[in-house]
């Protein structure tokens, strides 16, 4: 029976679409001379790590994605933390869910000091037992290992007690390396498809869809 949510956090409790594109173009543009002038083609870095996704999306050397996250954070920890939009319905459905007994929890790659900031700015640190996310210094950095941090700050719990939701393929991957059943949700960054690549448990399509289809794994 589930009893721990944990969730991710840009594209699933808030859409941070503006402040990370901005700050990506700025790192690229201060670090590698690369001008982007269209911010929709910079979403990819929605949700992985920063230094795998500079790596991947531009082709980068690790040392070279490390000074571009410096450089995004640059940017981010000023403005870019609140270029972020709240999904409406969002608070209303955290607040439902601890009302029914879950205790709910952030796992993101998103450095934790960043994840509180942004959770108090949209007052919804009041619905979580824990704020759990990445290091600055990049020790504790993919999915598995901030989901593996999470179980550990939590004591431990029975696995199967456990369900991740976020909306692209790492929050997926990095639940079933941790032996943890994952749902994929549509309203973020991810494609259904690659949520079903990834083998999500489940997909909601909605935020209205949550609910039924986290009952769904009591049966």
């Amino acid at each position: 029976m589930i009893r721990y949510l944990f969730f991710d956090l840009d594209g699933t409790l808030t859409d941070p679409k503006e402040g990370i594109t901005k700050s990506v173009a700025y790192a690229l543009d201060k670090v590698c001379g690369i001008q982007v002038d269209d911010l929709d083609t910079l979403t990819a870095y929605i949700g992985p790590p920063l230094v795998t996704g500079f790596m991947e999306n531009h082709g980068v050397d690790r040392e070279t994605a490390l000074k571009c996250q410096d450089a995004y954070r640059e940017r981010f920890r000023v403005v870019g933390l609140f270029e972020n939009r709240l999904f409406p319905e969002m608070p209303g459905l955290l607040a439902d869910l601890k009302a029914q007994g879950y205790v709910l929890c952030t796992a993101t790659s998103k450095p934790q000091d960043f994840a509180v900031r942004i959770l108090d700015h949209f007052n919804l640190s009041q619905y979580f037992t824990l704020i759990s996310g990445a290091t600055m210094d990049g020790t504790i950095s993919t999915k598995l290992q901030v989901i593996e941090h999470t179980l550990a700050q939590l004591g431990h719990p029975d696995r199967d007690s456990v369900l991740m939701i976020g909306d692209r393929r790492h929050d997926i991957e990095g639940a079933h390396a941790a032996q943890v059943r994952a749902v994929g949700v549509l309203f973020g960054f991810g494609s259904r498809e690659e949520l079903e690549r990834a083998g999500a448990d489940a997909i909601a399509p909605t935020i209205g869809d949550l609910p039924a289809v986290i009952a769904g794994f009591a049966d």
